[in-house]
Parts: C-alpha cells; sequence; structure tokens
C-alpha cells in the first residue's frame, strides 16, 4: 500500500520544526543524512521511554539481549535476508579476507543465540528482547526528519514457540502494543489502526512459496483480530517476505501514512535455520517465530509523539521537567542546592542562571514547553518554601517534599494530562 502525501507542508507541530525548537535532535551533513544526533534533552525522552519498555518487557517474560551492530554477510544469507532487502543494505565491509554487513534487522542474531545449545519444550516460549541499532540504505528523497532515518533503534523481540503456542503469544503481545500506546497516550482507532499486511502467492520473487503455510499464518493473525474485536484494514502485498503481519500505522503531521510497529508470523526461519527443539516425546520439532515490535523505532515513535502532544509532553517524558529561575545572582547557590535535592530525587530540573530578568526567564521556560518553574528569591530562601508555576500560568506554593511527591505521583502514574 502506497502513503500519500496529503498535506506536504511543515505545520507548526511537524516534529522536524519542533525537534529544532525545543533543542531534541539535530543532523549533520559531516556525520551523515539521515543519522540523527540527539541532543541531551532529545536523550532524556529516550532514555525515559527505553526504560519503560525494556521494565515491562521483563516483567511480561522476556528475556533482554544485547547482540552486535555487525555480523558476516554469510548471516544474512543464510536468513535469505540479503536477497530481499540488498537494495536497502548497506555495502559489505571487507574485513581480513571476510565480508560484514552493518545489521538491517536482528533476527539472525537472535536465532543464533537460540542454537547456541539444545533446547526443550520446557524452554518454549522463549521470548529474546533487545533495543537493537539498526541500519537501513534510505534514498536521501525518502528521508524525513526522524520518522525515516538510516541508523534507528528497534524494540525488537522474537517469540520462539510452538506451533500450539503461537496464537496465544501473538495475543499476548497485541496486549503489550495495547498496554504501551495507551501509556504513551495514544489512542486505538484515533492515532493508530490496525492493518493485516498479506502475502501475494503469484510472487515467488517477493514471498516465499508455501501456500498452505501463508494460509495458516494469515488465518491466524486474522483471528487474533478478530477474537479481540479491533478493527484493521487488509492490504495484500504488504507482508514480510517469510510470513503475513499486523502493522499498526500512524498518520503524521502532514497525512503520511507511516507503520509504527508490527507482529510478524514466520514460517520461513525456522527451517532455515534449524530452529528445533525436542518435544515431550523426545523426537525433534521445528519451532515457529513471532517477530514483534512492542513500540517499534525508538526514533519513530518519539516522531509521532512530538506530533501527538505538539511538544507539550506530559511530566513524565517532559526532558526537562522542572525549570529553576533564581531572581538575583545570591539566589543562584541556593537554587543549585535545590536542584541537587530534586535531580538526586530522580526529577529532570536545570537552573536558568542568566543575567535576564524574572519575566525573560519565564516567558523562555514557557516556549520551551517545560511543566513546571520554580522562582527563587529572598523571600523564598528564608521560608524554605517554593513558589511554583506550571506551564499554564497557575501558581502554588510548596514545601520540598510536597513539590518532590507530586512530581513523582505524576511521572509514576504516567499521567498524559
Amino acid at each position: 500500500m502506497k502513503t500519500k502525501n496529503i498535506e506536504p507542508v511543515e505545520k507548526d507541530w511537524d516534529h522536524k520544526k519542533l525537534g529544532r525548537e525545543l533543542d531534541l535532535f539535530t543532523f549533520s551533513d559531516v556525520v551523515g543524512k539521515g543519522l540523527p544526533l540527539w541532543t541531551p534533552k532529545g536523550s532524556a525522552i529516550r532514555r525515559v521511554i527505553e526504560r519503560f519498555i525494556v521494565d515491562e518487557e521483563i516483567k511480561r517474560g522476556y528475556l533482554h539481549v544485547y547482540t552486535p551492530d555487525i555480523a558476516k554477510l554469510d548471516l544474512y544469507k543464510k536468513s535469505g535476508h540479503y536477497p530481499y532487502y540488498k537494495e536497502s543494505m548497506y555495502a559489505p565491509i571487507e574485513i581480513e579476507e571476510e565480508e560484514y554487513m552493518l545489521r538491517p534487522m536482528t533476527c539472525p542474531h537472535h536465532f543464533e543465540l537460540f542454537l547456541s545449545r539444545p533446547r526443550s519444550y520446557r524452554d518454549l516460549p522463549l521470548r529474546y528482547a533487545e533495543l537493537a541499532k539498526l541500519y537501513r540504505f534510505e534514498k536521501s528523497g525518502e528521508l524525513a526528519g526522524l520518522s525515516r532515518v538510516r541508523s534507528f533503534c528497534l524494540s525488537d523481540a522474537h517469540i520462539i514457540c510452538t506451533k500450539v503456542q503461537a496464537s496465544d503469544e501473538i495475543d499476548s503481545v497485541l496486549d503489550l502494543i495495547d498496554f504501551a500506546t495507551k501509556e504513551l497516550g495514544l489512542s486505538k482507532d484515533k492515532d493508530y489502526f490496525y492493518r493485516l499486511s498479506l502475502g501475494d502467492r503469484k510472487d515467488s520473487k517477493k514471498y516465499f512459496k508455501d501456500d498452505s503455510a501463508w494460509d495458516e499464518a494469515e488465518e491466524m493473525l486474522k483471528s487474533a483480530l478478530k477474537k479481540r474485536k479491533d478493527r484493521y484494514i487488509e492490504a495484500p502485498g504488504e507482508a514480510a517476505f517469510y510470513g503475513p503481519k499486523i502493522d499498526i500505522q500512524m498518520i503524521n503531521a502532514n497525512g503520511k501514512e507511516e507503520t509504527a510497529f508490527t507482529v510478524q508470523y514466520d514460517f520461513v526461519m525456522p527451517k532455515r535455520f534449524k530452529l528445533e527443539y525436542t518435544s515431550e516425546d523426545g523426537g525433534k520439532k521445528e519451532a515457529v517465530v513471532v517477530h514483534r515490535s512492542s513500540i517499534g523505532a525508538i526514533e519513530r515513535i518519539i516522531a509521532f509523539l512530538i506530533e501527538k502532544y505538539k511538544g507539550v509532553f506530559p511530566v513524565w517524558l517532559a526532558p526537562v521537567q522542572v525549570k529553576i529561575l533564581p531572581i538575583t545572582d545570591r539566589n543562584t547557590k541556593y537554587s543549585e542546592e535545590l536542584r541537587l535535592k530534586l535531580v538526586t530525587a530522580n526529577i529532570r530540573a536545570e537552573i536558568d542562571s542568566r543575567n535576564e530578568t524574572l519575566q525573560a526567564k519565564i516567558r523562555d521556560a514557557q516556549l520551551e514547553k517545560v511543566p513546571y518553574m520554580v522562582v527563587i528569591g529572598d523571600k523564598e530562601e528564608k521560608s524554605g518554601e517554593l513558589a511554583v508555576r506550571d506551564r499554564s500560568g497557575k501558581s502554588n506554593q510548596f514545601d520540598l517534599d510536597g513539590f518532590v511527591a507530586k512530581i513523582k505521583k505524576e511521572t509514576d502514574e504516567r499521567s498524559n494530562l
């Protein structure tokens, strides 16, 4: 399915525009096109999201791992990715008469982990997950801020299981996606929708030839969506070469449809890699694989969130949660002591110590869309009370413990207000 631009003009909430204004990320022609550089503020958002999803996946039985960003070309020939995805892969790197590739996907690495020792049916389902750095060649004209880049980090996972377990695993993955999107403030059928991407039986060059396996896999994904009463559209010809998939589709500020993340049923890789386990009767059986991403590429989901919130992030996602505004230079030392206490409490705080008027500092903090501003003058130093102003302009008085408790509550509850 081809995407179309409804309105190509860069809007005020386009993540590329807001990313510059809020100093979240940048690009450098010297570094290379499509290779984002994350600023401290953008890195703060990214860190929060990464910690959130890793912690949640571990709670749900995923085993987080680390695998290399580079591998021998032989690995991608074994998986079949090299002929199918050759045009979107970086050229091989020759090292000591061997060819290596920057990896465009993680699945072959996880399969080799599975093969590192014999597996029993008691080991399954085995859920490998990774925040994986991937590299894909996109044409210059296709690059678009964070939503389409050449280097990205994918919240990737591969569930190796029995055929009997596959349906429940797919349902659990959709549960995780529903939970994660809700926590991020995204609404189903409003901010995103499901697309069932199907294969073309006639196209044997693009799709692995096994009609019965395709029928079984497509029916399994359809049944999962119908069981949950989720609305979806069908997209013939959009499947991966190794199986059909459920794509979670979002629309960016310019009206362009993008795939945010996917759930894929794979009946090909188990054959290529001989992903086998010992069954209850002592024989060998072939496993199946469910590929999934819970929140997709970190770069792309942050692009969507910048546009969703128009840069006004909820407290738990805000790169700077508190801006401390000393009225005069003599209030700077006390402000630094306060900043240290907030940071020690895991609150992201900064001081605006510029030689500017208080009104100018408040204005700039509002332009930066900081949730809370704390004004520190002689009166506040003497009383120990904090004069707190939120970004809507409301003011209130707190003691330090009360203010910390308020922010921690909003952060822990992941309030999207």
